[in-house]
């Protein structure tokens, strides 16, 4: 595709997450239709799901908790993993992180959360390359609904418990998710997310933001 960010803006208008007000983001209302419209525009029938262009449930609930506790991520250097639309790394770098990544591996999603950051004023780095099992490069590491899928949970949890492990804060945000772990982790904040039925078949999300704790518990 010659211009994503042209097709993003055409597919999306810009809003605001129900918890979130005070981010904008490139949003769409339903799912099927963009994904087709994604499908087409790059007559490829395997592209991934448009998770980029909605504010989960996790997302949400961690961006509120970082906003609403700055000094989480105030002068240190954060990354936001699977970070879809960019909405938790935006709301790192407003809380003021020294430096933010968002790393997600759609290229889409890379275009939306530069365009998202743009127009939030906010400048936030973006990585492309799959980062499971790469050493801490951060302080803090936000992942928000990274367990609705098996494999991807299992991978991603090990590789988050060990850099936990050093000393870098991780915090996920899960609504409860089939393959979220079970153990090891900390409540700190539950929210109540409205969503659409078109992505969750139900209009509110009881979602907790969580502390994971590395292997050994400590």
């Amino acid at each position: 595709m010659s211009d994503p960010a042209a097709f993003i803006r055409a597919q999306t208008a810009l809003g605001a997450p129900s918890i979130v007000p005070e981010i904008r983001l490139h949003l769409a209302s339903e799912v099927t239709p963009l994904w087709r419209a994604t499908e087409a525009t790059l007559s490829n029938s395997n592209v991934p799901p448009p998770y980029w262009a909605f504010a989960w449930p996790g997302g949400q609930a961690l961006a509120r908790h970082v906003i609403d506790h700055p000094a989480t991520v105030r002068g240190r250097r954060v990354l936001d993993f699977a970070a879809g639309s960019g909405v938790v790394a935006i709301a790192a770098a407003r809380a003021g992180a020294a430096g933010v990544t968002a790393a997600d591996i759609d290229s889409f999603a890379a275009t939306a959360i530069a365009l998202n950051a743009a127009a939030n004023g906010v400048a936030i780095a973006v990585e492309t390359e799959d980062l499971i099992d790469r050493p801490s490069a951060w302080d803090v590491v936000l992942a928000g609904d990274v367990c609705y899928e098996q494999p991807m949970a299992g991978r991603t949890t090990a590789w988050l418990r060990r850099l936990a492990a050093p000393g870098t804060t991780v915090l996920m945000g899960d609504p409860g998710r089939t393959y979220r772990p079970t153990d090891g982790l900390v409540e700190l904040g539950r929210y109540q997310v409205p969503t659409s039925l078109d992505l969750e078949c139900r209009t509110l999300q009881e979602t907790v933001v969580w502390r994971l704790l590395p292997a050994d518990g400590a």
